[in-house]
């Protein structure tokens, strides 16, 4: 079985090697601080003692799972601390091809592209539901492709490269339909800090033994390099997943989750209401200048991504590389969303330099 490396990496690599200023809109690393006590818990994590140095219980500091566990409203022992959201996907993906219900994992399109890669990396079949335009999910839709080869059902809320929010009508609907094929939700939350439309709803609001959720810390806190995520499991399918965490990770790292769990008790809500009102702020800033050269885009109602189309420019990937030499600036084809989108390009808002971002492409394209 083969493996494409992920045009992400590719894109990067080209922007890095380009001759000019180039500013970089294809990866979700926010450019704000992280919270203070996550410091302060780093700095304070140094001084202890040497045995807090060793190896953290596979499934994560007990402490933070049981923060996490209080938070969400489940019992500690659902809650696994993974590499990042990541890690919790494929774990919660490997969950439910492993079940032996189906072969199918159901996926969205457009698409995050690590989805669609773990389901072949894990054996599994891709089956794609198209989003309408503004990237939501039509719960009858998914209904038409599910059937009893259906492992799992995929999404993302709010969405990466949509910006889409889906309501807590869809997300129960779409748990309902796992349930009757007995497949499982998986539900990736790693953007619900992010919520501009006030629509967010968690699939955990749905009482349910037929879904997953999973989470992280990498975006709300601006730490996409500490790898902490997690995932929460129904009771009768955690222990399975605890264990392929242990034997491929053995553990995660002890001064990440001791940091996080600083900043989770002492980070006050402002802290996620600044990283809102900059975004926005941003998000006007970036679709204004697309109004202006004439462009079609999306406005996002959660995460922090804009899809923008410009005419007689599909979302290639040589397009991209020639708007990284041409205009310096690096976004993502849409091409590598899926087919639905394959005339667009991503661009990440977390960069202190949309402004000049969307001034190089007006100038661009105009």
């Amino acid at each position: 079985m083969e493996y494409e490396t992920p045009l992400f990496f590719r894109v990067m690599q080209y922007a890095d090697r380009a001759d000019r200023d180039v500013i970089d809109m294809v990866s979700g690393n926010p450019d704000w601080e992280p919270p203070a006590a996550l410091r302060e818990g780093l700095h304070e994590y140094a001084d202890l003692e040497p045995d807090q140095f060793q190896y953290p219980p596979s499934e994560g500091l007990r402490e933070l799972r049981e923060e996490i566990a209080a938070r969400r409203n489940v019992d500690v022992e659902q809650v696994v601390v993974t590499n990042g959201a990541g890690e919790a996907n494929y774990l919660a993906m490997a969950r439910a091809l492993e079940r032996d219900r189906g072969d199918e994992i159901v996926l969205t399109d457009p698409v995050y592209p690590y989805y669609p890669g773990k389901t072949t990396m894990l054996g599994g079949t891709q089956r794609f539901v198209a989003a309408d335009e503004a990237g939501q999910l039509d719960p009858a839709d998914v209904r038409e492709v599910a059937s009893e080869r259906t492992a799992a059902i995929v999404v993302n809320s709010p969405n990466n490269p949509t910006g889409a929010v889906y309501p807590e009508e869809t997300v129960r609907e779409l748990v309902e339909i796992a349930e009757e094929y007995d497949a499982l939700l998986i539900s990736d939350e790693v953007y619900d800090h992010f919520d501009l439309s006030g629509r967010f709803a968690s699939a955990l609001g749905v009482d349910s033994d037929h879904r997953i959720v999973t989470n992280a810390f990498s975006k709300s806190m601006a730490i996409t390099g500490f790898r902490v995520g997690y995932a929460i499991f129904p009771p009768e399918l955690i222990e399975n997943a605890k264990s392929r965490h242990m034997l491929v990770n053995v553990a995660g790292s002890r001064p990440s989750q001791y940091a996080v769990l600083r900043a989770l008790r002492e980070t006050e809500p402002e802290y996620y209401e600044e990283s809102r009102e900059l975004l926005a702020e941003r998000v006007e800033t970036f679709t204004d200048a697309l109004e202006a050269a004439g462009a079609d885009y999306t406005t996002p109602q959660g995460s922090f991504y804009v899809m923008a189309r410009f005419d007689g420019y599909p979302g290639t990937l040589e397009n991209v590389e020639r708007l990284i030499d041409e205009a310096g600036v690096a976004g993502m084809p849409g091409e590598a969303f899926g087919d639905s989108r394959s005339e667009w390009l991503r661009f990440a808002l977390v960069t202190p330099r949309v402004s000049a971002a969307a001034d190089r492409l007006a100038a661009y394209f105009e």
